[in-house]
């Protein structure tokens, strides 16, 4: 896995980050540190631009109230001196026991943030969509997850679309589409852009809807295109449920 570093990684944005962001983990945490791994759009080949940069950082033991401070002042340079990703580390800091238990650990900053997606993140991680900024394979450290285990997950994942279905329309419903897809096929380890081409045939009648979505999480939008993603959003959003309540069954009755 760690041959696979930066090469699954197309931004030289997301390197620069990535190698400031462990520099200073390694300065603030010293032997502390066990692990830190990047995980999601910036380990997929196929992904549109990453907008922000999914990681564990693995601990051996608990951060002390000094190594918070420390921690926070890093994320605050970070984001000032490489705008505007550096402001999107988007993760958790965990301890090593908890990195090896099926039970969703708790981040050691930010109000002990719970990772409630800990089974997909998983998943991603041991198939090997993961950079490995600092440590062993991760595939030694995380457990496969079971499919309820999955599942639950992916019921957390569209809870969180239906809350914004209209602030962050092109991230709904590029979602939507993996959701669709991951119930249908029972295969988590998969981008969204991935999950969008494939509904794109698998759902044409959606299909001006995904790439208008597509387009948009690229940055490339107009202003009626974010319009028309507004004015449908919802309408995809009951397809899904629909569609993927229909899977569910299907897989039940076998």
């Amino acid at each position: 896995m760690r041959g696979l570093e930066y090469e699954v990684s197309r931004s030289k944005e997301v390197r620069t980050v990535c190698d400031a962001f462990v520099k200073g983990l390694r300065t603030i945490l010293g032997d502390k540190l066990f692990g830190a791994y990047v995980y999601g759009a910036a380990a997929f080949p196929d992904s549109a631009p990453a907008r922000d940069i999914d990681f564990h950082v693995v601990l051996k033991e608990s951060l002390t109230a000094r190594e918070c401070t420390a921690l926070e002042e890093l994320h605050k340079s970070l984001a000032q001196r490489f705008p505007p990703l550096g402001g999107e580390l988007d993760g958790y800091y965990i301890l090593l026991e908890d990195a090896c238990r099926r039970k969703l650990p708790r981040s050691q900053m930010w109000q002990r943030a719970t990772d409630n997606s800990w089974a997909l993140h998983r998943e991603h991680i041991r198939a090997g969509r993961c950079i490995v900024l600092h440590g062993p394979d991760p595939r030694g450290v995380y457990s496969p997850a079971t499919w309820p285990e999955i599942e639950k997950a992916l019921r957390g994942e569209l809870h969180y679309v239906e809350k914004h279905l209209h602030d962050y329309p092109d991230y709904c419903i590029l979602n939507l589409c993996r959701l669709i897809y991951s119930y249908e096929t029972r295969e988590v380890v998969v981008s969204k852009a991935a999950a969008a081409g494939w509904a794109c045939d698998a759902l044409p009648e959606w299909r001006f809807l995904i790439e208008a979505a597509k387009k948009s999480y690229a940055g490339r939008s107009t202003p009626q295109e974010r319009e028309f993603m507004l004015a449908e959003v919802q309408d995809l959003y009951r397809y899904a449920r629909a569609r993927i309540e229909q899977a569910k069954r299907r897989r039940h009755n076998r």
